[in-house]
């Protein structure tokens, strides 16, 4: 071997690299979406968020795995829910949600990408009766 020769092999890394499991990302995406909704439904446990109905999406739509509806009995406690939840979420799984409505307190919209989650007044959550839309007939049946 002269001097100069060199035994190492250059070769593109990324033509390389083994393309992910597509079941075992589904897996990892599907368990850190599940450890979320964990977080969200213990977060308005703690913060005494009534009658929550978890609906899963799965199948259903692209959108999200989870939507979650629950209610407040003020505008004032259904703006302190979002404001804490949003602030659980971003220490504890880094996740930076998009919230809609939080300055009138009536309708909170909470997108965590995995889980989108309604909290609202007891009043417009009748009238929009917006769970009814994505349960399965037997599931709104129990509601009533």
């Amino acid at each position: 071997m002269k001097e100069g020769d060199d035994l190492s092999i250059s070769f593109d890394a990324a033509k390389f690299r083994a393309a992910p499991d597509a079941d075992m990302t589904a897996a990892s995406d599907q368990s850190q979406g599940d450890a979320l909704l964990r977080r969200i439904l213990g977060s308005l446990d703690d913060d005494k968020a009534e009658d929550v109905v978890t609906i899963d999406l799965s199948g259903k739509s692209q959108m999200a795995d989870y939507m979650v509806v629950c209610s407040g009995r003020s505008s004032r406690q259904v703006t302190a829910m979002a404001e804490k939840l949003v602030d659980r979420l971003k220490q504890d799984f880094g996740v930076l949600s998009k919230v809609e409505g939080k300055e009138a307190g009536d309708w909170v919209l909470i997108d965590t990408g995995d889980v989108v989650v309604h909290i609202f007044r007891p009043e417009v959550r009748d009238f929009y009766q917006l769970e009814k839309m994505w349960l399965p007939a037997a599931q709104q049946a129990s509601l009533n």
